[in-house]
């Protein structure tokens, strides 16, 4: 994690890399209690518009929390917010990177509240999720 001082107008986020498998999704539908046959069965969801499994939305969502924990620890833990569009699926198979950027830093009493710009996406450089997310850090 960089020292907060380091964190100005377009410095990036460090980047998180995932393969998406089915095993993932299964584990995740476990963990969320979201059987939704999108996800899980591979004959149903070849006849969806969708045309094969996809991962759940949330899971990847994590990756964008996983990245921002590593720019800003318990500040992003502890008073984080996400504000992001679902922009297309993952599927299994897919490597989706979350990257992103500083956008605004904004001093307040004892406080400096960074918002960045955020994003998945997958190995086809096409966005999977957009969006922005804000911390504020005490200092």
């Amino acid at each position: 994690m960089a020292a907060l001082s380091d964190y100005k107008e377009g410095t990036p986020l460090p980047e998180i890399r995932k393969n998406i498998t089915q095993e993932h999704i299964n584990l995740y539908a476990k963990a969320s209690r979201d059987f939704n046959p999108i996800h899980l069965d591979a004959e149903f969801a070849r006849t969806t518009p969708a045309g094969g499994t996809i991962a759940h939305g949330m899971l990847v969502l994590a990756y964008i929390s996983e990245m921002m924990t590593a720019a800003f620890g318990e500040s992003w833990l502890t008073g984080g917010k996400l504000n992001v569009r679902f922009r297309a699926p993952a599927r299994p198979g897919d490597t989706i990177t979350a990257s992103g950027q500083v956008r605004r830093v904004e001093l307040g009493e004892g406080l400096r509240v960074v918002t960045c710009e955020v994003l998945c996406r997958n190995q086809n450089d096409e966005p999977v999720i957009t969006g922005d997310a804000t911390v504020a850090v005490r200092t």
